[in-house]
């Protein structure tokens, strides 16, 4: 059933199948996602909790370690209840606007969680290459800045992903065929050329992701140099072992998400089953790990968990 707006007709729902391939095993395979959501919620809440209570952790690191588990809570929550559901219940309907939004939360935050990557490469390349300005240079206002730049990015960028579709005819068919909807897979939907908005995707896809993974680079470029110019190999593990973090949570973040992107573009030969569990993944393996890594690797964090 189609509703008619100012601009188009739009479907008054759409109809998430979940897994397809895997219907049999659905209701299963939803105990390991929900065991990673859940720590996912308690973890990251854990470490904002204790940032927020120690004020001694109110440092550059600590603080955009912060955003990364506001951003993690944000993205892991606007997927895994809703698929949960689906994969449980067989809540399969969901609200036209309650999508787009969904679209929205996905790829806004996704955004988000490359950029505070990337400004926390930038905290790696100041604290390592000009250790005596690092306060100086990363004052609280300087971190509260990157993060506005950081958010402001998002919603510029990825707004009009929503408000072009919903301008757009949608066809008869209302079925996405997957637990969660975002840009490409409702655009598949849409009765009407969709190479502008295919091509905005590609747009914002490279220029945030290139954008970021050079910033990333060169910041450890510059730190790999200054590190191997250190006279004695235990400050050099030093320092390695201050970035090893930083750079575990770039892998969990980038490989998924690289293999989604592509599989969604390019990779039709890809059983639809695989694509889908690792873009499930990519939305959740993320958010469950960072607190881990950064709650073992980092001795102020760990240390003050064991007192909570």
């Amino acid at each position: 059933m189609l509703a008619s707006g100012n601009h188009s007709s739009y479907p008054v729902s759409f109809i998430l199948l979940g897994i397809p391939g895997l219907e049999n095993s659905q209701f299963w395979i939803a105990f390991p996602l929900c065991a990673m959501y859940v720590v996912a919620i308690i973890g990251n809440t854990t470490v904002l909790h204790i940032i927020r209570i120690d004020h001694t952790l109110h440092e550059p690191m600590y603080l955009f370690l912060a955003m990364l588990a506001i951003t993690d809570l944000v993205l892991s929550s606007s997927t895994q209840p809703k698929m949960l559901a689906i994969l449980w219940f067989h809540a399969h309907e969901t609200e036209y606007h309650a999508c787009l939004i969904q679209v929205f939360f996905i790829h806004a935050f996704s955004s988000v969680e490359s950029g505070v990557l990337m400004a926390m490469a930038l905290d790696r390349y100041v604290a390592i290459c000009f250790p005596l300005r690092h306060s100086s240079v990363l004052t609280p206002a300087v971190v509260g800045k990157l993060g506005a730049a950081v958010m402001m990015r998002a919603l510029l960028l990825v707004s009009p992903f929503c408000i072009m579709v919903s301008r757009m005819p949608f066809c008869p068919n209302q079925i996405i065929p997957q637990p969660y909807c975002e840009h490409m897979a409702v655009l598949k939907l849409v009765c009407a050329d969709t190479r502008v908005n295919r091509a905005y995707g590609l747009f914002v896809a490279f220029s945030v992701v290139g954008f970021d993974m050079i910033v990333i680079s060169v910041s450890y470029v510059m730190i790999l140099r200054t590190v191997l110019g250190l006279p004695s190999g235990q400050a050099q593990l030093k320092a390695f072992g201050t970035c090893a973090s930083h750079i575990c949570v770039i892998l969990a973040l980038y490989i998924p998400a690289l293999f989604t992107f592509l599989t969604h573009r390019f990779g039709h030969h890809v059983p639809r089953a695989v694509h889908i569990m690792f873009a499930n993944l990519y939305l959740l393996v993320p958010p469950m790990l960072n607190p881990i890594i950064y709650g073992v690797r980092t001795k102020q964090i760990r240390n003050r968990g064991t007192h909570i």
